[in-house]
């Protein structure tokens, strides 16, 4: 068990009852009062913030993300009640701004900035990642009827519906946090090369092949079973994507070379389950390789290379933007990495070099025809 945070004068802890749920009335006439969260992590269970609306929402939300998105959110909480100190019947929305100028403030006085931009305080989209979380929590507090209204608005300068609480008919107005669309960064072929041959280990090899020529998220990677990988159609089947979505991908030859080597070699007999990728040394041997356990073997590869950058998420949008480059249709890349809209796919579109440049070239022809006909 984890506790994050501690317990301050006015939380009340009567709010909770012996086996851990409240009475609804209970929770309508309590939260008079301060109270600061106290996050609790269990192995296996759902992440407890000690208050009853909370805690249910959780339980409600475990449902319908992953178990990493439900520890983010929970700990976003956490942060947003710890600055408020009220009860989430009191958060007005002059607690949610005020919440996000505390966010915007200097960490560590003022000597600590990002190396992105330079900036000090949170990045803008950590913030709106957290606003989100509580727009949630709260859109649904009031269908549950503990609250009158979300506290959160949509934007800035437009009148909101979610004052009232529908949700609907609302109008566009300045968000209340803006996030610049960047670029993510990819590797070029040069970096691609001395990353793979910095790996020490055909299991290493096999799996950055599934990130940088199948496009597999990290977590997809470590969740394949043996019995996902489909040798004779040269394709992985992909059982819990990002939302639970499931998809059958192919990849390229380099995987299955890399992937024989080492069950034929390197995996350990005695291997705790059926976990394509295991720990191969120390007391873990056997076990499924963690996310911390890739990421320290990226670590290592990358230093070895005398690479600045080269991150699993980096691997997959390597791969895209490489297939982008390649003529592979939008729709193709989309299915490929399980994109839900095929606007999230679009980014590849700007990150792929040629392609912007030829559309440009092919229609500043056009142009210049046009200017060369005789009037």
């Amino acid at each position: 068990m984890q506790v994050i945070g501690a317990s301050v004068p006015g939380f009340r802890r009567g709010w909770v009852e012996a086996d851990g749920e409240a009475s609804v009335e209970e929770v309508r006439t309590s939260g008079i009062g301060s109270f600061m969260p106290c996050l609790v992590r269990s192995a296996g269970s759902v992440p407890s913030l000690g208050d009853p609306l909370l805690d249910e929402y959780l339980r409600f939300t475990a449902a319908r993300v992953r178990p990493n998105t439900l520890i983010a959110q929970a700990f976003d909480l956490k942060v947003f009640f710890a600055v408020v100190k009220k009860p989430p019947q009191q958060v007005s929305v002059t607690d949610v701004l005020a919440f996000i100028e505390a966010q915007r403030a200097p960490r560590r006085g003022g000597n600590v900035v990002r190396l992105a931009d330079g900036e000090v305080g949170l990045a803008a989209s950590t913030i709106k990642r957290r606003l989100a979380t509580l727009s949630a929590l709260f859109d649904y507090l009031f269908l549950r009827g503990f609250c009158d209204r979300n506290p959160v608005p949509r934007s800035l300068g437009a009148r909101h519906a979610r004052c009232s609480g529908t949700g609907q008919g609302a109008r566009r107005g300045a968000p209340l946090v803006r996030t610049p669309r960047k670029l993510p960064r990819v590797l070029s072929p040069g970096e691609v090369t001395a990353l793979t041959g910095a790996l020490r280990t055909d299991r290493d090899r096999a799996m950055v092949a599934l990130m940088l020529h199948g496009g597999l998220r990290r977590c997809e990677v470590l969740g394949l079973r043996l019995s996902h990988v489909h040798v004779g159609d040269r394709r992985v089947f992909v059982t819990d994507g990002k939302g639970g979505h499931q998809r059958l991908v192919p990849v390229a030859n380099v995987f299955f070379t890399a992937l024989a080597a080492y069950l034929a070699v390197e995996r350990p007999k005695e291997s705790a389950d059926d976990h394509v990728f295991v720990v191969l040394k120390g007391p873990n041997r056997g076990r499924p390789l963690t996310a911390a356990g890739l990421d320290e073997i990226l670590t290592g590869a990358r230093g070895r290379a005398g690479l600045t950058h080269a991150s699993c998420h980096e691997l997959r949008h390597t791969c895209f933007t490489r297939l982008r480059e390649a003529g592979m249709a939008l729709e193709a890349i989309q299915a490929q990495a399980g994109h839900a809209s095929i606007e999230t796919t679009r980014i590849y579109l700007h990150l792929s070099n040629d392609w912007l440049a030829g559309e440009y070239h092919k229609a500043m022809a056009i142009l210049d025809d046009w200017d060369g006909e005789e009037p």
